[in-house]
């Protein structure tokens, strides 16, 4: 059996990924809708009411607008943008968290796809919570490193322009004022009482990203080494081939050694008193088009890395 599947909002970064993905699948069909009609309201809804997936791949608002169209109960809908991460009556897309979170995927009729800089920070945090490692008031922090891929068409057009600025050579930071989109998503996903202090940093490379969560072992609720703690997320996420964990020693790491992959490997670095939980994969992946697959696969009960692996 062969299921329907359409992408509102194809011509996009996460959209053209998608279609690369379905291409080789082998267990859904694209329904494409013409160039000409791809903004035309009546044919998109025609679109959506016939796939049995819809993923959209629009800004927040066209996002919200677009789930009116859908009326076929059966239809279900996974959204890439931040619209609907911590709304009500939508299942967050991150399969990996635990058992509940994987059903609550598999029956669910609207998921939300994590974003890419939370999916590296929760990924990280939300075990460290949930084996009682660290507690809810924990004074997170984080800094994330992405390719220029993570801002979509524009900013990939700007970075790969011949009279580019200066300022594009060196790494920017952004989302200075600590109100970063993703914030409101790790902060409920994980369970924090505060959110945490947020550094995302874009760099001259496409695509590729390493978030890196600090911890002091004084403020932990147990006295773990980095050795023990490696240990438990390895327990923690085994049986998940889309997710491994290793302990890192000195030396350097490779923002985008994950790119082109939807893979996330998350690596233990540092000492007993001080360590870095480091998520490295690709933000076009598993963070996006990758974790979008994935969760389709399980909406409609193919194998979980179909299309992935």
């Amino acid at each position: 059996m062969s299921f329907r599947v359409y992408i509102d909002g194809q011509e996009g970064t996460t959209g053209l990924q998608l279609q690369e993905k379905l291409a080789g699948h082998g267990g859904v069909e694209l329904l494409r809708i013409s160039e000409k009609k791809r903004k035309n309201t009546e044919e998109r809804k025609k679109f959506m009411n016939a796939a049995d997936v819809v993923f959209l791949c629009l800004p927040d608002a066209a996002a919200r607008e677009a789930i009116r169209l859908v009326e076929n109960p059966h239809t279900r809908i996974i959204d890439a943008s931040t619209a609907h991460r911590i709304a009500d009556g939508w299942v967050y897309g991150f399969p990996e968290l635990s058992k509940a979170h994987r059903e609550k995927v598999r029956h669910a009729k609207r998921i939300a796809n994590p974003g890419c800089h939370a999916t590296g920070f929760i990924a990280a945090a939300y075990p460290l919570l949930a084996m009682g490692i660290a507690a809810a008031d924990y004074p997170f922090t984080a800094y994330s490193l992405t390719g220029y891929s993570g801002g979509g068409k524009g900013m990939i057009a700007e970075y790969e322009a011949e009279d580019r600025p200066k300022a594009y050579d060196s790494p920017r930071q952004y989302g200075l004022s600590q109100m970063h989109k993703h914030l409101p998503e790790i902060q409920k996903v994980v369970g924090l009482e505060e959110a945490p202090i947020f550094m995302p940093i874009v760099g001259d490379y496409y695509s590729g990203m390493a978030t890196c969560l600090p911890l002091h072992g004084r403020l932990l609720n147990k006295k773990i080494s980095k050795t023990d703690l490696t240990q438990l997320l390895q327990e923690y996420y085994e049986g998940h081939p889309l997710i491994s964990v290793e302990e890192k020693e000195d030396g350097f790491l490779a923002a985008n050694e994950n790119s082109n992959t939807n893979k996330l490997r998350l690596y233990i670095a540092g000492n007993h008193a001080r360590m870095t939980l480091i998520s490295v994969f690709d933000n076009l992946g598993k963070g996006a088009s990758g974790a979008a697959v994935q969760n389709m696969n399980l909406v409609l009960g193919l194998p979980e890395t179909q299309g992935l692996l």
